[in-house]
């Protein structure tokens, strides 16, 4: 099975982004915080997992965590971008319909995970914590908006898609709706909606 943690840092190429500044920091201990993190939010949730706990699961001191990351939402952003990047990666099948319909079905099986369920707490946290919101939206949301525009900007140089859209809003189209579901609870989060969703914004999106 593929470590979700090395899925993520090969499909970033190491990006700045994925670090910050000062002394490079041991992929080891990167790693075991990430998981240690991971196995955290799943056993107790966001609000039980801290810094503390971290640092004695995975073995990396809290110094050490706190000079990498400078705070545990920060932590959990990148723990959740890795299992993202593990559940939906670009599947560059040469046709953007495959694409996106296996795109969007992978977003649903991690919503849908209890993982999944987690991260709805993150989304929460960030409505009433404006740090929380900015690295979610500039280091987890931005990233997964990148990959998606390389699948929207493929079909179009393929002819595929209309290039008259705005990709913004043709990314909302295919995406918006798992995450509505996700905080919403209204609906399913299953494999046969990522095609219904992804069937019917085709129909407006192709030529």
């Amino acid at each position: 099975m593929n470590d979700p943690i090395a899925t993520s840092q090969e499909s970033r190429g190491e990006s700045g982004q994925a670090r910050r500044a000062g002394r490079p920091r041991s992929e080891q201990a990167r790693h075991a915080v990430l998981i240690a993190c991971t196995e955290l939010l799943q056993e107790g949730g966001l609000r039980a997992m801290t810094t503390d706990r971290i640092a004695a699961r995975s073995g990396v001191s809290k110094a050490t965590i706190y000079k990498w990351w400078p705070n545990k939402y920060v932590v959990a952003v990148e723990a959740f971008l890795s299992q993202m990047y593990a559940a939906s990666p670009d599947p560059d099948t040469g046709s953007a319909a495959e694409d996106f319909r296996m795109a969007v079905r992978g977003m649903m099986r991690f919503y849908a995970s209890p993982s999944g369920r987690i991260f709805a707490q993150l989304v929460a946290e960030a409505q009433s914590d404006p740090k929380v919101a900015t690295e979610l939206r500039d280091r987890l949301i931005a990233s997964r908006r990148e990959l998606v525009r390389a699948i929207w900007d493929r079909g179009v140089e393929r002819g595929e898609l209309r290039a008259d859209v705005d990709p913004e809003v043709a990314i909302d189209l295919f995406f918006g709706p798992a995450m509505y579901r996700l905080v919403a609870g209204h609906a399913p989060l299953t494999e046969a909606a990522a095609d219904e969703i992804v069937g019917a914004a085709l129909r407006g999106l192709t030529q």
